[in-house]
């Protein structure tokens, strides 16, 4: 397999972290974001929407969406499972994994901050509250869902990381690169510091990687 991936991504976080739980080897292939190499023609015979992460297959075939991804991987290497056994957990984990994926990572990712200051012009300091305020205010929504809740355990859902676990631990890492404030959600904090006595954790995060700056 080979990952095309930027190593500040978080969706191409959530993948590392994906293959490294399943004991999966792949080749990994950079994809500065930063320096527009997503939207080299080199790079759109391999992404149609010219994002990362992109798994590609030995045989070829092209994966893209972290989530979809991960799924995919999980139905095809079972062991170790990312989705609960049972019907009512898979929904409770996936539907944590959304909260971070769907409501706030898409607003506040790469493009959208560039789109802020560049054609908006949006201030440095203004574009900042912007992400710290989507961050802060998403993740005390999932705080309220982990909290007390008789389904989490020492992960978001039970005892054993999740694709919920997975999609949480990098936006922890975003978070805390634009300061943002994460002494409100006690519980999500907890959450990734088990995670990150994980090696498939730990041995991915962005600072790890091989185009790391």
């Amino acid at each position: 397999m080979e990952l095309f991936n930027y190593y500040r991504s978080s969706a191409s976080y959530r993948v590392r972290i994906a293959l490294a739980l399943k004991g999966l080897d792949y080749t990994y292939t950079a994809v500065h974001l930063a320096r527009g190499e997503q939207l080299k023609e080199s790079y759109a015979s391999v992404s149609a929407t010219r994002l990362v992460p992109t798994l590609r297959e030995d045989d070829g075939t092209l994966l893209t969406q972290s989530l979809a991804i991960i799924e995919y991987l999980d139905e095809t290497h079972p062991q170790p499972a990312l989705l609960p056994a049972d019907a009512r957990g898979r929904a409770r984990a996936r539907a944590l994994a959304y909260d971070i994926a769907c409501e706030i990572h898409p607003i506040n990712n790469l493009r959208v901050l560039r789109y802020l200051s560049a054609d908006l012009k949006v201030s440095e300091d203004d574009k900042n509250r912007w992400y710290r305020h989507w961050v802060e205010t998403g993740l005390a929504a999932v705080e309220r869902q982990l909290a007390d809740h008789p389904a989490t355990g020492r992960y978001c859902h039970g005892d054993a990381p999740t694709i919920a676990d997975i999609t949480l631990v990098p936006q922890i890492f975003n978070a805390r690169r634009f300061d943002c404030r994460l002494d409100h959600v006690p519980t999500v904090m907890r959450i990734f510091e088990q995670c990150m006595t994980q090696d498939a954790f730990n041995q991915t995060q962005p600072a790890a990687c091989p185009d790391a700056e």
